[in-house]
């Protein structure tokens, strides 16, 4: 018989206590790369914990390896990659789960995903995303929350929206689920990004470490991605004035935010379908999953 294949390995996980896990996926629930942006940013000098069997994970044709020529000379080859990185939120350690959402085996992910949670200590899941709505860029950056169960959700982020919404579910969220299951405390923050919005949006990463940071008690720096944000709110304003059809769209979406109308899933699932239908059949990932 053939041996079983492993599908995670952890390592340097000594020294550990009570970490909390930070998980965000490239790809689905991922609009403007908002989501895995930030938790970039929270383990951006963090050190390997653990990794994942990524050839059994990822469709290679769907996410191709990038490969760097230089000169006429192929020089380096990145492979996509599913890992955990250790960090520090001030006193708190933090696991950080990133990577692109991978293609296959999302049932064996999740074992094996709760069994390093298991294993590891870990007191409370946050999962971060971003999803495309109707809403301005010329407001602050809306968040939505998910929880386990009551009282859980922080930085004056309220469970919603209001009534059922049902869609196609991210790798993100089934993970979510099973460690809401085994017990440990989850909670998810998910940017509303606005949907005319092409490209990353650095705004919603900026504003999901701000939550971050409030829910964990400590500030998150954003470093550089502050400067990148006021650039980003730059250039969407010169766009808008230069045109009057979106400006006049931009208005009529600062008017519903300004009535504080809050969204219903009907509204969401509107946005979600539109969303879906312009971004092609393959449901809204292009290879970079940076749509928005």
């Amino acid at each position: 018989m053939l041996p079983r294949m492993v599908l995670l390995h952890i390592e340097n996980a000594e020294g550990l206590v009570a970490p909390v896990v930070i998980a965000a996926l490239d790809g689905w629930v991922d609009a403007g790369g908002a989501a895995t942006t930030a938790a970039g940013q929270v383990a951006a000098d963090g050190t390997r914990v653990a990794t994942f069997d990524d050839d059994r994970l990822y469709d290679y044709r769907a996410r191709r390896p990038l490969l760097d020529i230089v000169d006429g000379r192929p020089a380096t080859l990145a492979w996509p990659e599913l890992v955990v990185r250790r960090a520090k939120i001030g006193e708190r350690d933090v696991l950080v789960l990133t990577g692109p959402e991978p293609d296959f085996h999302w049932r064996e992910l999740t074992r094996a995903v709760r069994d390093l949670a298991e294993r590891l200590g870990v007191v409370e899941w946050i999962s971060l995303g971003a999803i495309p709505a109707a809403v301005p860029h010329t407001r602050g950056v809306p968040i939505l929350g998910t929880e386990s169960a009551p009282g859980l959700l922080r930085a004056d982020v309220t469970p919603g929206p209001d009534g059922v919404l049902r869609v196609p579910a991210a790798a993100i969220s089934v993970l979510d689920h099973a460690i809401a299951r085994a017990g440990i405390p989850a909670v998810g923050y998910f940017a509303q990004v606005p949907h005319y919005v092409t490209g990353a949006y650095v705004p919603a990463a900026v504003e999901l470490l701000r939550v971050l940071g409030r829910h964990l008690g400590h500030d998150v720096d954003p470093g550089a991605l502050r400067d990148e944000s006021r650039q980003v709110l730059a250039r969407l304003d010169a766009a808008t004035a230069a045109d009057e059809g979106t400006r006049a769209y931009v208005e009529r979406l600062e008017s519903m935010v300004d009535e504080a109308r809050r969204p219903s899933g009907d509204d969401l699932i509107s946005e979600i379908e539109r969303f879906l239908r312009e971004s092609g059949p393959d449901g809204g990932r292009n290879e970079g999953g940076r749509n928005a």
